[in-house]
């Protein structure tokens, strides 16, 4: 039996092939994303096409497939390390196991604020995470916001760490994820994104954790509407490219392609903010309440989980670089 995942395998390899052979001819390159048309890294993705249109009329361009139309974010990962796909956005905690080192996006409480994480991507932090990208036959094109990550749940305020105790909180399928809600006491259950609605309605979960804007799209604030600012988490989304598609690319065109995807960063982040703005105001005005936490209770609570991690000296290298930009 075909399955979907192996036509879309044998397209995205086709055109990957024509990628390769493509001497003085067009190059289309394909781009994917799970987030539809009009979310920020779509947007963002988008501007760089426009980019390379005025800089090379149609000798390489985009074709962009947004909304999860070739696949989950693992798949399209895997679809770009073997170089069946271009370009590709994926959150930062589905690199954990295949690239190592960017764990140190997704450990709770690395990064004080927005404008500390902000920071750090812009700065060695940022270029040291990208580049080690491409020992796993990846080029990293850009570190997207995310935003701060918050605790919501059906049954009460949180505001220390005890007040998790005993609930059942969806986490994403990520071991960093899943160990930082266990230190936090909760009991975490590993469930894809687009089925958290329907647990949260027949209360195989009592809540999960993300930023606001998935909070607002998804609908969740209406069955949980107990949201609190834990902001343990600032793992961001990344943006892929395939280095065997890169490097078939003649070097005026690569060279161009990676810069503009780090001058894509202010539009996507001023639609980010746009974005959380609006989410937040939303959900407000529909009755959500948000809590205040006890921060160091919280930091206290996952400082030994932390500690373990910075035994890797990779991760301590990198720890200490995002802690400079502080």
């Amino acid at each position: 039996m075909v399955t979907r995942r192996a036509v879309v395998q044998a397209l995205a390899a086709c055109a990957a092939a024509r990628v390769a052979g493509a001497a003085q001819s067009a190059v289309s390159l394909t781009a994917a994303d799970v987030h539809p048309r009009d979310y920020p890294t779509v947007a963002a993705v988008g501007w760089i096409n426009e980019q390379l249109a005025a800089e090379f009329g149609g000798d390489l361009a985009l074709r962009q497939y947004h909304s999860g139309q070739l696949g989950t974010e693992k798949d399209t990962l895997e679809l770009a390390r073997i170089g069946a796909l271009a370009i590709t956005r994926v959150h930062s905690s589905v690199l954990n196991n295949v690239v190592p080192a960017t764990r140190i996006l997704s450990l709770p409480y690395v990064f004080d604020s927005m404008e500390h994480m902000r920071r750090a991507f812009d700065g060695a932090f940022g270029r040291e995470v990208l580049a080690g990208c491409e020992r796993h036959g990846l080029i990293g094109l850009a570190l997207y916001d995310s935003g701060s990550r918050n605790f919501y749940n059906t049954r009460r305020p949180i505001e220390v760490p005890s007040d998790l105790h005993g609930l059942k909180l969806r986490v994403p399928q990520s071991d960093i994820f899943i160990e930082s809600v266990e230190a936090l006491g909760a009991s975490p259950t590993p469930l894809a994104y687009n089925a958290v609605f329907s647990s949260l309605s027949t209360h195989l979960i009592d809540g999960a954790e993300n930023n606001w804007p998935s909070y607002y799209t998804s609908r969740h604030f209406e069955i949980a509407p107990y949201l609190s600012e834990s902001e343990h988490s600032y793992a961001p989304d990344v943006l892929l490219m395939s280095k065997r598609v890169a490097d078939s690319l003649p070097q005026r065109q690569r060279d161009f392609l990676l810069d503009a995807a780090l001058r894509s960063l202010p539009l996507m982040r001023a639609r980010w903010d746009e974005l959380v703005g609006t989410a937040r105001r939303t959900v407000v005005d529909a009755g959500v309440k948000v809590a205040a936490i006890d921060r160091p209770a919280f930091r206290n609570a996952v400082q030994p989980l932390l500690d373990r991690y910075l035994h890797d000296p990779e991760i301590k290298r990198l720890y200490d670089l995002l802690r400079a930009s502080a």
